[in-house]
């Protein structure tokens, strides 16, 4: 076979997680990623395109004879990237602009599993304020209130309170996160679990599943961010429970998709909460989980790349998955003041000290070099992520390469994997 030339589109960790792994891969002839980060060069050719100008993207595939492109985050997708690169001729990893909906409005997901008979949380949609407050007040408190659209993992509001959830409403229609829309949700009790699933329009394979620690603080206290670490496996998502989520939620979700004429090519990351009941389905994402791809690519044993091609050729039936029975953890440093306000260029040093050994990797989300220095450059700024026999051991090396690493502005959470280890 030819070697394939790859573009890779993003910037944070879970792109330098994916670069990471497909230039590992035997099919990979050059691999580029726009715009990338210093992490990243260490794989590919970092090349400053604007991601956002879909004909600037097409000119850099056909000049650079790049014969498949992955999208890694989730705002490409949803303003269509992936239609224009088909649109083009060039093979995409990622879903159709009208695929991308299940991420891209919350208000659309709820109203398809409303349609196909999904387990979810009941749910109302409100583009009038007065009567979303007057549903919540109706309803009452712990409930749930998302912001429609995009909000990079920060609109939504799991509100104790009945002033939590009008503060949160009061946000959304102040336009804090985009259009003023919003999805109030019942509040589901159990633990939650982030379950991923190739489909290539037709068909679905299981890959596994992670858990992640949204909350800032020690403890699951403070304000929800993009994620703050993650590990996998996740105990509480069983063998039994994984067929449930394919069985109920998956391959329904893929079957109402093409049933739609919008079918679903790429990766479905299904947030979960799994309850006393079984596994319902909480939001859909159209990417790979950020940081849980990072403890993935640490897991998986099979090439991704011939997995993701697998995906965008629709022959996802003839191929398998296979993990590693390790566990991987990651713990996010972030820049202090995150997921709030917070500054930029703080210098990062010892960082390939920190990283050394076999069961260890770091990935960067938010790096940037200046005066040939590692600054800072974002809220969520690396991903400190071992290997380990069990979530414990997995958990102690991960700290021990984050307190290897000099950075003074950059904080953690010390509790990463902490369900895993103490069982619960």
């Amino acid at each position: 076979m030819t070697p394939l030339n790859v573009l890779l589109i993003g910037s944070g960790g879970r792109e330098h997680a994916l670069a990471w792994a497909i230039s590992a891969s035997p099919l990979l002839g050059k691999l580029f990623c726009a715009p990338g980060n210093p992490g990243i060069a260490r794989h590919a050719s970092c090349v400053a395109i604007d991601i956002a100008d879909h004909a600037a993207v097409v000119a850099f595939c056909r000049d650079n004879a790049i014969g498949f492109v992955v999208v890694g985050p989730e705002a490409p997708l949803v303003a269509g990237i992936a239609d224009d690169l088909r649109a083009a001729g060039i093979k995409v990893f990622g879903p159709s602009k009208a695929a991308a909906q299940l991420e891209g409005s919350k208000g659309f997901t709820k109203d398809f599993c409303a349609e196909f008979a999904i387990p979810t949380g009941a749910y109302g949609r409100f583009t009038d304020k007065a009567a979303a407050l007057s549903y919540a007040r109706a309803k009452g408190a712990p409930i749930v209130i998302k912001a429609d659209g995009l909000a990079a993992g920060k609109g939504v509001t799991v509100a104790m309170t009945l002033d939590e959830a009008i503060a949160a409403i009061d946000d959304i229609f102040a336009g804090q996160f985009g259009a003023a829309e919003c999805v109030i949700e019942e509040f589901l009790d159990g633990e939650e679990a982030s379950f991923f699933a190739l489909c290539d329009g037709e068909h679905a394979v299981a890959l596994t599943a992670a858990q992640d620690h949204k909350r800032v603080g020690d403890g699951d206290t403070g304000p929800n961010t993009g994620g703050m670490g993650a590990y996998s496996p996740a105990p509480i998502v069983t063998d039994a429970v994984a067929e449930r989520v394919m069985a109920e939620i998956i391959r329904p979700t893929v079957a109402g998709m093409a049933k739609r004429g919008t079918p679903f090519k790429g990766v479905l990351f299904a947030g979960l909460m799994i309850g006393r009941n079984g596994p319902k389905l909480i939001e859909y994402n159209v990417r790979f989980g950020d940081p849980e791809c990072q403890v993935m690519m640490l897991r998986l044993k099979d090439d991704i790349l011939t997995l993701l091609l697998a995906s965008a050729d629709g022959t996802l039936d003839r191929v398998s998955v296979r993990w590693r029975n390790d566990t991987a953890l990651s713990v996010v440093m972030a820049t202090k003041g995150y997921p709030g306000s917070y500054g930029k260029g703080s210098e990062i040093r010892n960082l390939e000290a920190a990283g050394a050994g076999d069961d260890i990797e770091i990935f960067h989300a938010g790096t940037a070099l200046k005066d040939g220095k590692l600054v800072a450059n974002g809220g969520r700024v690396l991903n400190v992520a071992a290997l380990g026999k069990d979530a414990a051991q997995a958990q102690r090396r991960a700290y021990e390469a984050v307190d290897r690493i000099d950075w003074p502005d950059g904080f953690c959470r010390r509790d990463i994997g902490w369900r895993a280890i103490q069982g619960r």
